[in-house]
């Protein structure tokens, strides 16, 4: 899955180049995935149990594809350490094995392209599509693996 997204990235990119603002790249790169019939949602809430209580917080995440890769659009010239852990936040919290941050800033996509693993995430059959309806934080706390993707 990682692939076709990174190669509709990469469309996005060579049809819009450098230098938008972040919810531009969102749009088309939504549009981009559309076209390929890649499933994907933006912006939805997350949803957090914790001791028996529920609630909506008000993070959002860019982009989910196909309930199992995370997407975090960046447009800036240096991605600040953050980024990375907004990420991580968000693949814990919905429990999705793989992100990836992508800066379309940069004048070569493939050198803003980060791969994050989250190990241990979205193990258990069936609970992909119970997670998207009811998110919470997962039960694991090991740290993420960090890969700069070559294309």
């Amino acid at each position: 899955m990682s692939h076709e997204v990174i190669g509709a990235a990469i469309e996005v990119h060579r049809q819009m180049g450098s230098g938008l603002i972040e919810s531009i790249y969102e749009r088309c790169m939504l549009r981009e995935l559309e076209v390929r019939s890649i499933p994907a949602t933006t912006q939805q809430l997350v949803r957090i149990e914790y001791k028996g209580v529920v609630f909506d917080e008000p993070l959002r995440f860019d982009i989910m594809v196909d309930s199992c890769l995370l997407l975090e659009l960046k447009a800036v010239e240096a991605l600040h350490p953050y980024s990375k852990e907004q990420l991580f936040s968000y693949m814990k919290l919905l429990d999705v094995p793989v992100g990836l941050l992508i800066n379309f800033h940069e004048p070569v996509l493939k050198n803003g392209i980060s791969r994050m693993i989250l190990p241990g995430a979205n193990q258990t059959e069936g609970k992909r599509s119970f997670l998207l309806k009811h998110p919470r934080i997962a039960p694991h706390h090991q740290a993420p693996i960090l890969q700069q993707f070559l294309v």
